[in-house]
């Protein structure tokens, strides 16, 4: 995901943010006084929301893939991210994006309730194509874009992330996991990372652990239960981010 060098060379301007569910999005509209784009730049019928604001040298677009049409519930999961994530760079030609979100952790990677991490690597485990060289395509592993200074200057702690479209795990699921050298799994990250990279924007992801996928409690039970107050600790972790951002070259990060 290199950006030109002259690119890297301008302060960042236009930060594109992709968060699947509206808790986790909500509170980082509030916190950057966005609003809500009535003249959507997406096509007509699609559920996809953007809010939009300027933030000190910042403009900042937060795309949410809004809720389903037919079923009323956050639409997750990669395809959504993935349609979103091609359709907002078409539109808003971002310099940079940042896709934020909740996964789950495992506690015997070091994971707990509250973590958040900076995504050095994406990388899907539930693609399995037993072919040689589909079997890599499968796994989709790409790199997030480097920012060791805002890592160091933040310390915040890094992660390889695996991406799969179901919220429980199957024993194939955790295989692919391990082999993925995982410490955190989400629903999105390898498939925004995949657009990103193929349109070749730089990407970065922030995941906060709300639930331990390796603990005693039932996956779906513990991401509900600490949905809100997560969601808390990821809205200020993309505050500090941008924060850090702000009047930086893509090369500073």
């Amino acid at each position: 995901m290199a950006a030109s060098h002259a690119q890297n060379q301008e302060p960042i301007s236009n930060i594109l943010i992709v968060i699947a569910m509206q808790t986790e999005a909500l509170p980082v509209v509030n916190k950057f006084n966005l609003t809500e784009d009535p003249q959507s730049p997406f096509p007509e019928g699609v559920p996809w929301v953007r809010y939009h604001g300027t933030y000190k040298d910042l403009n900042l677009n937060l795309i949410w893939p809004g809720k389903d049409p037919a079923l009323g519930v956050d639409s997750v999961g990669t395809i959504s991210s993935a349609l979103v994530t091609y359709a907002a760079i078409q539109a808003l030609h971002p310099d940079l994006i940042i896709n934020a979100g909740t996964a789950g952790g495992f506690k015997a990677r070091g994971a707990s309730i509250g973590d958040v991490f900076i995504v050095s690597d994406c990388a899907f485990h539930d693609r399995r194509i037993p072919i040689p060289v589909f079997d890599l395509y499968g796994v989709g592993l790409r790199k997030a874009f480097e920012s060791p200074n805002l890592v160091k200057d933040l310390d915040l702690k890094v992660a390889k992330l695996s991406t799969g479209d179901s919220l429980d795990m199957t024993e194939q699921d955790e295989s692919s996991i391990i082999a993925n050298d995982a410490t955190v799994k989400d629903m999105e990250g390898a498939a925004v990372a995949y657009v990103a990279d193929l349109l070749k924007v730089p990407a970065i992801f922030i995941k906060a652990v709300t639930d331990i996928i390796d603990g005693d409690k039932p996956t779906a039970e513990e991401f509900l239960q600490n949905l809100a107050a997560v969601t808390a600790s990821l809205d200020l972790a993309v505050e500090k981010v941008i924060n850090f951002i702000n009047g930086k070259c893509l090369s500073d990060l």
